[in-house]
């Protein structure tokens, strides 16, 4: 019953971090305009993200344009797409593997090992795909901090960390949290040990034994 509450758990956790990993990328905010240091004051904030790019007036109207061309985005944009786009496939295919693991489903049942070697593969796709995800966001959010950093780089064109990768962050989390804990939700194996094999027990001996 433990290892089952841990798969179940873990099952959960790792479901909750693929569809965080889903709402990152399709999330705008990646990076956001940073004003620091400049005593202008705008009257639109400015969002870039995977797919577009926004403008968000004072008034709370958005203008979201989609990037034109792919062949125009930057090789670093381009990758950190594909990774997201992985992350979710292979989570995707985790879930699947996953939930003919599951205890609580009639798959599989005449064979228990294979269906808790199914949990186990489950559990470590899901970890490759937090993974993904966790490359992908602190890829894009070093390429953020080192142009923020750069004194190159002018004030009014400076960004920040934007929602998105926060939430990316934490779905990555989760999937490789939830993945470890339907890794570890396989139950040990019990050594069996031979029977105890009795001595004899010598007879109690008499009198007329001796001479």
């Amino acid at each position: 019953m433990a290892s089952g509450g841990l798969q179940l758990m873990g099952f959960v956790l790792a479901f909750l971090g693929w569809i965080g990993i889903i709402i990152s990328t399709a999330m705008p905010q990646w990076k956001m305009a940073s004003y620091a240091g400049d005593n202008i004051v705008t009257a639109q904030a400015l969002y870039e993200g995977l797919w577009m790019s926004c403008a968000m007036q004072s008034t709370g109207q958005i203008q979201c344009k989609v990037y034109d061309s792919l062949l125009k985005l930057e090789g670093s944009l381009q990758a950190t797409r594909a990774l997201m786009v992985s992350a979710i496939l292979v989570g995707l295919v985790a879930i699947f593997i996953a939930v003919i693991g599951m205890k609580c489903m009639k798959c599989m049942e005449d064979d228990q090992v294979k269906k808790m070697r199914m949990a186990v593969f489950g559990g470590v796709v899901f970890i490759i795909a937090g993974l993904a995800a966790l490359v992908a966001t602190s890829w894009y959010g070093n390429r953020v901090a080192r142009a923020f950093y750069d004194p190159y780089t002018p004030v009014n064109s400076r960004f920040e960390f934007g929602s998105a990768l926060f939430v990316g962050w934490a779905a990555a989390s989760l999937a490789i949290l939830g993945g470890a804990f339907l890794c570890c939700s396989c139950p040990r194996r019990e050594t069996s040990y031979p029977p105890s094999r009795g001595y004899p027990k010598n007879a109690p001996s008499t009198g007329k034994d001796y001479v």
